[in-house]
């Protein structure tokens, strides 16, 4: 018997009813499983708001779900599939990368202005993928039903009417109200957007199908459309988490608590409000025996073995909050006494003597914690790379990459890493481990020396660390990343009905019911389709 998915082709937009409803993870299973099947497939997410980032091979920048979705294809990350990030440094501005390059920034009110010139980038790039491959799989941006938005949406109904997209809305049930938000969402649509809603995706349920059964009936019954997969709650998925809402103070990151001997390494890693490239911290939590959680809270940062001052998209802002909490005082007094510090980008531009900031903030001069004898300059150019090069003390190979405005001037400390060109970067002295390096700690060598060196500096008994380079449970990032995307492929193949999801790809949506509002007062769309 052949595979539904045999010699497939078309495309297919995974729409939401909410943020974080599991739209990334969707896209990424639905990848995997196709690329499993021999599809030649590529995800595409028109526009992400993201702080997020990663660095292509061709010096592009793009949302990290996307990265992980070309992985999940076997593709190399691309600015191709994110032509649009928006990078938000506050409430209500935000930078604009486009095809990978800054252009600008915008805010709220005048995004709408921005919106032919970004709609041509995006649909010809959609365009384009659909020739080169076989079938797309689009991501929606947040909820699809933010009608005050529809006139300049380019990422949800607005890309689907434009390129004919067929749309699985899917919903987060473990929030409740799930089935009303399905109702709800389709029901607001005006008549030519319903029109493409094709069918319903429910995700991560618990318990008994059965249960829920009649409920999805109803739905049918009401909207005329079906729900054609109800996917379980996973505890296992945990890497990747590009909504802000998975970056939750007081939550352990990572996979259940493996049973290693002797103590643990208890980490804390500060939830700054701009937080970025959270990868850096995801990379810590799978090590057995390691313990991270997010906080904001002096107490849990004086008390752990290793604190984490993460990236962030706005340093000045964030520093200001780390002030205002008095974690500004604990870190410092960390650094005084040796115990261990972990500074990534943004953070270890927290720990200079001065910031001079007329970039990302306009700030000026701004006094930094003073822990390291530099000075941080912002230039308007960003530095946007991917890095390799080794640790000085004992030489192990490292690759990364850089995404900052601030640049490292009047440098008077000892450096860290030495890249391949023989320049050196960031700071390692006594309890101090900083560098503008994102990702040093997904090579699986170097972050277990690092947590050696870590455990022995807070003279802890840690021994999920074992003699020489291993751990007493082995555990691999990159290894990790592959386990968690073919189970989010398993869980789909084995809950989605694959035949239905490979005709919607193939044929579009069909003919599906408009469903009528009472006096039907759904504002009027005047944006581009």
């Amino acid at each position: 018997m052949s595979s539904p998915l045999a010699g497939l082709t078309g495309a297919l937009l995974i729409g939401g009813t909410t943020s974080d409803a599991g739209k990334s993870l969707i896209v990424a299973g639905l990848c995997r499983a196709l690329a499993r099947a021999g599809v030649r497939v590529a995800p595409f997410k028109a526009q992400n708001m993201s702080n997020n980032s990663v660095v292509t091979l061709d010096g592009g920048e793009i949302g990290r779900a996307q990265a992980m979705q070309a992985h999940a294809c076997g593709l190399a990350p691309s600015v191709r599939f994110n032509p649009v990030l928006l990078k938000p440094g506050s409430d209500r501005r935000s930078h604009v990368v486009v095809s990978g390059a800054t252009v600008g920034e915008v805010g709220a009110a005048d995004y709408a202005s921005w919106r032919n010139r970004l709609r041509d980038i995006v649909i010809d790039e959609l365009t384009a993928l659909r020739r080169d491959y076989d079938v797309v799989i689009c991501e929606g941006a947040g909820s699809i039903a933010e009608i005050n938005l529809r006139a300049s949406d380019i990422a949800n109904m607005g890309l689907a009417r434009a390129a004919r997209l067929p749309v699985l809305l899917v919903s987060d049930i473990d929030r409740g109200g799930s089935l009303a938000h399905l109702f709800g969402t389709t029901a607001i649509l005006d008549p030519d957007d319903q029109r493409l809603i094709a069918g319903y995706l429910i995700n991560k349920f618990r318990g008994d199908p059965a249960l829920l059964a009649p409920g999805l009936e109803s739905l049918r019954q009401l909207t005329g459309r079906s729900t054609l997969g109800v996917i379980p709650f996973a505890q296992g998925l945990w890497l990747d988490a590009e909504d802000s809402l998975g970056v939750a103070v007081g939550r352990r990151l990572g996979p259940p608590a493996a049973e290693v001997a002797g103590p643990r390494l208890r980490v804390a890693a500060i939830r700054l409000p701009r937080i970025s490239n959270t990868t850096d911290v995801e990379a810590l939590a799978c090590e057995p025996g390691v313990d991270v959680t997010w906080v904001d809270d002096p107490a849990s940062v004086a008390a752990a073995d290793l604190v984490v001052l993460p990236g962030t998209r706005a340093t000045v802002s964030d520093l200001r909050w780390l002030r205002e909490r008095g974690l500004d005082s604990v870190v410092a007094q960390r650094i005084t006494r040796g115990a261990p510090v972990l500074a990534i980008c943004g953070g270890y531009q927290m720990l200079a003597r001065d910031i001079v900031d007329d970039v990302e903030s306009g700030s000026g001069t701004v006094s930094g914690l003073g822990s390291v004898r530099q000075r941080v300059v912002f230039a308007p150019d960003k530095t946007l790379r991917q890095v390799q090069g080794a640790s000085i003390a004992g030489g192990l190979p490292v690759r990364g990459y850089e995404i900052h405005h601030g640049r490292i001037v009047d440098d008077e400390d000892t450096p860290w890493l030495v890249d391949a060109d023989g320049g050196v970067e960031g700071v390692r002295r006594e309890g101090i481990w900083a560098t503008h390096w994102h990702g040093v700690l997904a090579d699986d060598r170097f972050r277990r020396a690092f947590l050696r060196d870590v455990a022995a500096v807070a003279g802890s008994d840690f021994v999920g660390v074992a003699s020489g380079d291993f751990v007493a449970v082995e555990a691999s990032y990159d290894g990790a990343r592959e386990q968690q995307l073919d189970l989010i492929a398993d869980l789909l193949v084995e809950h989605l009905d694959l035949d239905a999801v490979a005709d919607v790809i193939a044929n579009g949506a069909g003919e599906q019911p408009v469903l009528e509002l009472v006096g039907d007062h759904r504002p009027h769309n005047s944006g581009w389709l």
